[in-house]
């Protein structure tokens, strides 16, 4: 992974360079260096670090995994019960309240800020097709590329609905003007199955650590996003079948929740795919923006911004004696000397409790720590698993109670028996309570809550949103893409 980090940041310059000579020469596609780059293996492995990994990064207020208010997992986190912030600018209501607009900051910004990057990743493809270099290499980053295409389309499918898909045509000739409608459902899905079957179909099933290879997409990953496709197309079946073939990769759950978020354990086998942060390169900022100032830490450099917090309500529903609950702070004695928690809240737990998750980076100095930001794990994949199996047979299963406490357990609370369960709907209620407590902070939630249609109770229940509406399952497009197309990119619903 140290190769990988290192010719990103050498080349994201030359995907820049690439889309400001478009832009600013007018020059066409095919007379951009193409004969000087890429022209071998090595520069096909820089395009397609640079192009297919780019978007799935925490880099700072980078990347679609930062831990700032353009991260992913942070936002959609925080327009469920799970999260909280206690900073007034302006762009937070937005997401806290449920009070989308297509001016909304947040809501339109992964859509502004990603969507081009379905049409790089076509043109990587083309690019490094000519390329002479082994077969098998080449093989390997089509795969790649093709993975981290159908990867982001999912995500912006997932928020947005259908999304604008560029042809080939249209991309190599930047200086025709050609306005790309949004593409239909069935397009949409047809390209992000197919990609990610593509790459399924060629990637091995995991990396070790200790592997050169390591930090790449694998099978898992590949496997790991169309199980959440299908689980969002309802195509539970499907879902289980993806399921099964993440189960054949050689995963295994971490023995204590904890371990898997510290800087000793990264690479652990529980991580389907996790950001690898690097001092200087890539560095993640969670405990900057959860930490009050007055938290004692065993590294005192470490900064703290006092922001996102989990509400009472939630950090209440734990069972007690959920070995999860570790990682989540109710109560400290500041550096004053003051005891805070609940009923003693001061200016630092009046909006919930401290989501810390993350173990401190010994090393870190400001506001960056290198510990890895978990993007998906196996306990994500085996609750899913419950959760399919259950819905794909329209019965509880002895199978489904086994993926549950697979993780129910772990978390050191009493294994779950057939019998406890009256209802499927009773059984799939507490999957999403498991999810919930395993997963928050991983930007699983307002997934789940909206296919198991409770997104806009949730807000208006737990947040007390009087603006949230159903059609704000789907976020807003940015009111500028609909501007510049005059109307030929249709917005959302409600919007």
């Amino acid at each position: 992974m140290k190769k990988i980090i290192y010719i990103f940041s050498l080349f994201i310059a030359v995907i820049g360079l690439l889309d400001s000579c478009i832009n600013l020469e007018s020059e066409s596609y095919d007379s951009i260096n193409t004969t000087i780059f890429p022209t071998n293996a090595d520069d096909a492995d820089a395009l397609v670090i640079a192009a297919a990994y780019g978007p799935f990064r925490a880099d700072g207020y980078g990347g679609l995994f930062q831990c700032a208010k353009g991260g992913l997992a942070s936002n959609t986190d925080m327009s469920t019960d799970l999260l909280d912030c206690k900073w007034g600018d302006s762009w937070w209501p937005a997401v806290l309240q449920l009070n989308f607009t297509a001016t909304s900051d947040i809501p339109t910004s992964f859509y502004g800020t990603w969507a081009n990057h379905i049409g790089k990743m076509t043109l990587t493809l083309d690019r490094i097709s000519g390329i002479d270099m082994k077969e098998e290499e080449k093989t390997r980053l089509v795969a790649e590329t093709r993975c981290g295409r159908g990867w982001l389309a999912y995500i912006l499918y997932d928020l947005y609905g259908p999304i604008q898909i560029p042809s080939l045509e249209v991309l190599q000739n930047p200086t025709q003007k050609v306005i790309v409608p949004r593409s239909s459902k069935e397009e949409t899905v047809k390209l992000i199955e197919d990609d990610l079957k593509a790459a399924a179909e060629v990637l091995p099933a995991k990396y070790s650590k200790s592997d050169e290879n390591f930090g790449r997409f694998t099978k898992g990953l590949a496997y790991t996003v169309l199980m959440k496709l299908y689980m969002h197309e309802k195509e539970w079946g499907k879902a289980v079948e993806c399921g099964r073939e993440v189960m054949k990769c050689g995963y295994s759950l971490v023995a204590n929740y904890k371990d898997i978020f510290t800087l000793d354990n990264e690479g652990n086998d529980e991580m389907i795919f996790s950001c690898i942060e690097t001092r200087g390169v890539n560095e993640q900022m969670w405990h900057a923006h959860v930490l009050p100032s007055n938290y004692p830490t065993t590294n005192p450099n470490i900064q703290k911004w006092n922001g996102y917090r989990m509400p009472w309500q939630f950090y209440h529903s734990f069972d007690p004696k959920d070995k999860r609950l570790e990682v989540i702070c109710s109560e400290y004695v500041g550096t004053d000397g003051v005891t805070y928690n609940e009923t003693n809240p001061g200016e630092y737990l009046d909006k919930g409790a401290l989501p810390i998750k993350y173990g401190e980076d010994p090393t870190q100095t400001s506001e960056s720590s290198e510990v890895d930001v978990v993007v998906y794990r196996y306990a994500d994949v085996l609750t899913l698993m419950a959760e399919a199996l259950a819905r794909s047979n329209n019965a509880v299963t002895q199978e489904a109670v086994d993926r549950l406490n697979d993780v129910h357990t772990r978390a050191g609370l009493t294994a779950y028996q057939l019998s406890d369960f009256t209802s499927l709907d009773d059984f799939l209620g507490a999957v999403l309570k498991e999810r919930g407590h395993e997963l928050w902070g991983e930007g699983c939630r307002r997934s789940d809550l909206i296919r198991y249609g409770l997104y806009i109770d949730y807000a208006i229940k737990y947040k007390g949103s009087t603006t949230a509406k159903e059609y704000m399952n789907l976020m807003p497009l940015p009111q500028s893409v609909i501007t510049e197309s005059s109307g030929q990119v249709i917005q959302n619903e409600g919007y």
